[in-house]
């Protein structure tokens, strides 16, 4: 884990350049020592790792990196986790409300029906423990499939608020978008990492 001195000193006076270099450097050490170590007590402590360290350490690290790259696909699924750990009770509602018209992406995400807050959780823990020590593909492509559930449950949302709450469900529309634009993201970046290309 990072030393906090070391922390405050990524996000703000680095230059681009050197902003990069470090969030790829972090993330693959990150990601390629806990794959070779195997060792289930890493694996937890990394899936921990926003509790740990904080959202914005995270952030600092890796927030701006390209989607198509290891440290921005870690960005997108920490992010993830931590949303469903925040907010289970919205997060399964867009993912109850989107399901039955995402019937592919349910199988791929791989979550109960009907899911409670702890299954959610456990899926979200279970996509980050993936990517230190399973198939890295497979993790990120599950995260898309959610991604995917939960924009569509959002646009249905929207729908069903378009006259009682105008801003509202126009809010709500560009999260669906925005959710769409993820998943797509991860599935990208899973495709490069089957590659072998995922930097």
């Amino acid at each position: 884990m990072l030393d906090p001195r070391d922390a405050d000193e990524l996000p703000g006076d680095l230059d681009p350049a050197r902003r990069d270099e470090v969030a790829h450097t972090t993330a693959r050490a990150v990601v390629h020592r806990a794959r070779a170590a195997e060792d289930p007590e890493v694996v937890a402590r990394l899936v921990r790792l926003v509790e740990d360290e904080g959202l914005d350490v995270v952030a600092g690290l890796w927030a701006d990196a390209a989607p198509a790259t290891l440290p921005g696909a870690l960005w997108r699924l920490y992010a993830l986790r931590e949303w469903v750990r925040r907010d289970p009770r919205t997060v399964g509602l867009r993912y109850r409300l989107g399901v039955d018209v995402a019937p592919v992406a349910e199988v791929v995400a791989g979550v109960p029906r009907p899911p409670s807050p702890d299954d959610l959780r456990a899926l979200a823990d279970t996509v980050l423990s993936g990517v230190f020590a399973g198939d890295l593909a497979v993790a990120l492509e599950r995260a898309a499939a959610f991604c995917r559930i939960l924009a569509a449950g959002a646009a249905y949302d929207a729908d069903a608020r378009e006259v009682a709450d105008p801003d509202g469900a126009a809010r709500m529309t560009r999260g669906a978008a925005d959710l769409v634009g993820t998943a797509g993201e991860l599935e990208h970046a899973a495709a490069l990492w089957r590659a072998g290309s995922l930097d």
